[in-house]
């Protein structure tokens, strides 16, 4: 049942680095579907975890781990789990991550929707200690009734980040944006109600100037445009 209802979009170029034994991260947000990204990745045969928190309830916990672990997806609880994405790289498995929602003052403030959030950096470390690739997209709906397409917005090789001054912060700045590219596509179909920008730089709450070194940073990024660099700074502003 799965060709009729889920189809791949715009996946050139993209497609083999699936097919390859080469360990992948996917990177997603609260967007489309998220469930069904891992899931049909499971049944498509490919070596494949996510990274996802116990829910509140154990009963409810306990149904969606037993849903989502029936075709093959294997989930890895979010806390402690270092040392078992170590040995499923090394095996050469996906790992996917869902990674839109507010990292904390432990998380690295890029650009998302023109404001600073604070993004998680842990997802950049993986890729960078190990030299592995990172790939973001997700699965839309599509007009249809229960059809999706799996879109993919951005592929982030090793060579990309390793001519960078501050790689992590260029990974981290562009596996989010990569997440917006996807939101952009269909906001309609974003959970919004996560405090994605609840945690503020330091700067801010100190009610300090906007720092030199990161502004050269946010300029450095290939994609950045003097437009958007003037929103990151107005609603930084301290009134």
């Amino acid at each position: 049942s799965c060709p009729r209802h889920v189809c791949f979009g715009d996946v050139a170029g993209t497609f083999d680095l699936l097919l390859s034994d080469r360990p992948l991260l996917l990177v997603t947000g609260h967007c489309g579907n998220w469930e069904l990204l891992g899931l049909v990745l499971a049944l498509l045969d490919f070596p494949m975890a996510v990274l996802a928190r116990p829910l509140d309830n154990p009963l409810i916990n306990e149904w969606l781990l037993a849903m989502r672990e029936s075709r093959g997806l294997r989930v890895l609880t979010k806390w402690g789990a270092t040392e078992e994405i170590q040995r499923l790289i090394d095996t050469g498995s996906r790992i996917g991550f869902i990674a839109d929602q507010n990292a904390g003052d432990d998380g690295i403030f890029v650009p998302f929707f023109g404001r600073l959030a604070s993004a998680y950096k842990s997802i950049g470390l993986f890729a960078m200690r190990h030299r592995v690739p990172i790939m973001v997209g997700a699965a839309m709906r599509r007009d249809e009734a229960l059809r999706y397409s799996l879109e993919i917005t951005d592929v982030i090789q090793p060579e990309a980040w390793e001519s960078q001054e501050d790689p992590l912060f260029y990974v981290t700045a562009r596996y989010t944006r990569g997440i917006e590219l996807a939101v952009r596509k269909a906001p309609e179909q974003y959970l919004w109600i996560h405090r994605r920008w609840k945690s503020r730089p330091r700067f801010e709450r100190e009610g300090r100037p906007f720092p030199e070194p990161l502004r050269r940073k946010l300029e450095s990024l290939p994609w950045m445009t003097d437009g958007e660099m003037s929103r990151i700074e107005q609603t930084s502003r301290v009134v």
